[in-house]
């Protein structure tokens, strides 16, 4: 059987591999430089290289129902049309022991490196003036509970309750209008939102927004995620008390907050003497805030707090911190589509073992983000609102895509 022929003298027949309309936003030489940097380029000529078994991931996550053998054929059957090929897709066997080869940190570095925002300074509803906005929140997926994840992934969670099956905790960076996830991080339940969080802020930029639910907050991470130039608009727990300051016009107040421990009441009371007075602050043990308070109506009057980096009335209302910050459960969007129309609902993971968990769960992270990218694309071309173009339409579009024999290159 002749699998490995030339392509018009310049390449091997799985060069042809691609993945449709995805191809282009995960393009081969981004692949290549992931597969080089942790050096998992095959030392001989194999039916799945390295780089086909990155599409080829995404094709699973394409083809959530679909079984290994199915899916490769839907990727690879058509190189079977090449004179003299006689190609044979791959079977289960070898897609595993090709899985097992390439590991999980190939995919979550192509992930790295394409992942960005999608929304361009014209696309409907990504802005608020200057700042891009983004929410950073997280989710869980189901595990076989094989004895390997059972012992990786256990299924009692950081809150203290059981799960029927093992499960992966993810937190994730996304931007709001486009539900595209930028940075994200893996690990078990045993690990809380706020502790994986922390790994995350140092991928923020100054053009971003960062609205995120009181969960989040601690003194340590607003003063990190603040550190690297973004703005922020997080919601606090009740029980957090900043020191009032100044009010403002629009109904906010200027408060400061301080280091929650390993400051006498004393120095507490030096702090916020000084921040009265304008004098600087040490930013290890205080930072001076803006605090946004109101109620929800059909929400029977639910009591909301925020506070944010952004000083300035002038720069955002706070009718328009408000509303921008509801803007926030974008984020819990995109994670329905990954979660319901992407993998589908109820469904656990495929992989059986952790290393393959991460790979899988990477892979289905790029692929929503190519999804994301490729709908917001289209909507600011069309001067629309990306949440008028429907996830579920478009993937449908995206497999055929993978399929259609008429779009191969003859």
């Amino acid at each position: 059987m002749v699998e490995w022929i030339k392509v018009g003298g310049s390449g091997w027949l799985t060069d042809l591999v691609g993945l449709g309309a995805l191809t282009s936003l995960v393009p081969r030489q981004v692949l290549d430089e992931a597969i080089e940097l942790h050096g998992c380029r095959e030392e001989r000529v194999r039916k799945l290289p390295a780089h086909v078994v990155v599409y080829l991931l995404m094709a699973l996550c394409l083809f959530a129902d679909d079984d290994y053998e199915e899916v490769a054929e839907k990727l690879t059957g058509l190189l079977a049309a090449m004179p003299g090929s006689q190609w044979e897709p791959p079977t289960r066997g070898a897609i595993t022991q090709a899985r097992q080869r390439l590991g999980a940190e190939v995919v979550r570095e192509v992930f790295e490196r394409v992942a960005r925002p999608a929304a361009t300074p014209v696309t409907a509803g990504a802005w608020l003036g200057r700042w891009r906005l983004m929410a950073i929140d997280g989710f869980t997926l189901d595990l076989p509970d094989s004895a390997a994840n059972l012992a990786e992934f256990p299924n009692d969670s950081a809150g203290g309750y059981e799960t029927v099956y093992p499960q992966a905790r993810v937190v994730a960076i996304s931007e709001c209008v486009s539900h595209a996830i930028v940075a994200a991080d893996v690990s078990g339940c045993w690990d809380s939102e706020q502790t994986l969080a922390y790994s995350l802020y140092g991928r923020l930029t100054p053009e971003m927004l960062l609205t995120a639910d009181r969960g989040f907050y601690s003194f340590y991470a607003w003063q990190y995620a603040s550190s690297t130039g973004a703005q922020l608009l997080w919601r606090v727990q009740a029980g957090l008390h900043p020191y009032w300051l100044k009010d403002l016009e629009d109904g906010s107040w200027l408060a400061v907050i301080t280091k929650p421990t390993k400051l006498r009441s004393g120095q507490k009371d030096r702090l916020r003497e000084d921040a009265r007075l304008g004098r600087d602050l040490n930013p290890d043990q205080a930072v001076i805030v803006r605090v946004v308070d109101y109620t929800v109506p059909d929400r029977k009057g639910d009591h909301i707090r925020l506070i944010t980096t952004i000083l300035d009335p002038e720069e955002a209302t706070a009718q328009q911190l408000a509303a921008c910050y509801h803007e926030r459960w974008e984020a819990e969007t995109g994670f329905a589509q990954l979660k319901i129309h992407l993998r589908g609902p109820g469904r656990i993971l495929r992989s059986r073992t952790p290393d393959l968990v991460r790979q899988e769960i990477w892979a289905y992270l790029l692929t929503h983000w190519a999804l994301a990218t490729l709908i917001c694309t289209a909507a600011t071309a069309a001067g629309v609102d990306p949440d008028r173009i429907k996830f579920l339409a478009t993937l449908r579009i995206v497999r055929r895509s993978v399929t259609d024999r008429a779009a191969f290159a003859p």
